[in-house]
């Protein structure tokens, strides 16, 4: 099956996951990645801001300002097609609404890749050998080329964005994550 199909295929799952299941399957996704040790053993973590369908990260947002973590959030240049980690202190520092509904911080205080030590990126879906289909922009496998950046790459997502069976198609830039959280399991890769 081609991306592009996949891509179709994993929109319909989640909008078939109901606003309620949404509420209790985030809180549980984001438990799991507070109780997983690179979560917990880092420092620096960017985090990702959700859109309407995905995984709602802002429990584990919260919880990292409360382990005196510093959450770093992408900003997102589309017409140049890139982003940058920026720090975030709150959800009340001002956000601009971006294509898809995507929350894009107004902030411009940038934190050095080399810091970073967790990424928790988003995908439409994950496979269990650590790849990841992501909405097509390709935002985050440029992201992660970058050689001042070496943090540990963890999926986050609903078991229902996870194929059981099989690889995704992948080609030579998709780059590959270290472990995938969900709402049900926590695999390292």
């Amino acid at each position: 099956m081609d991306k592009e199909l996949l891509r179709q295929k994993l929109r319909k799952r989640l909008q078939q996951i109901s606003k309620k299941q949404r509420c209790q399957k985030s809180e549980n996704a984001c438990q799991n990645l507070i109780a997983a040790a690179p979560f917990r053993d880092s420092k620096v973590i960017m985090m990702f801001l959700s859109l309407p369908e995905e995984v709602d990260t802002t429990q584990a947002i919260r919880y990292g300002w409360q382990a005196n973590k510093i959450i770093a959030v992408p900003k997102v240049y589309w017409k140049e097609k890139y982003m940058i980690p920026v720090k975030l202190n709150s959800f009340d520092d001002g956000f601009s609404t971006e294509i898809a509904g995507l929350p894009n911080p107004v902030t411009d205080e940038a934190v050095p890749l080399e810091q970073i030590e967790l990424v928790v990126t988003p995908a439409l879906g994950f496979d269990r050998k650590g790849h990841r289909l992501g909405r097509s922009g390709g935002f985050y496998d440029r992201f992660f080329a970058n050689e001042k950046l070496k943090p540990i790459k963890c999926g986050f997502g609903f078991a229902e964005q996870v194929f059981q069976t099989g690889l995704l198609p992948a080609v030579p830039t998709d780059v590959p994550i270290d472990l995938l959280v969900t709402d049900e399991e926590i695999i390292y890769f």
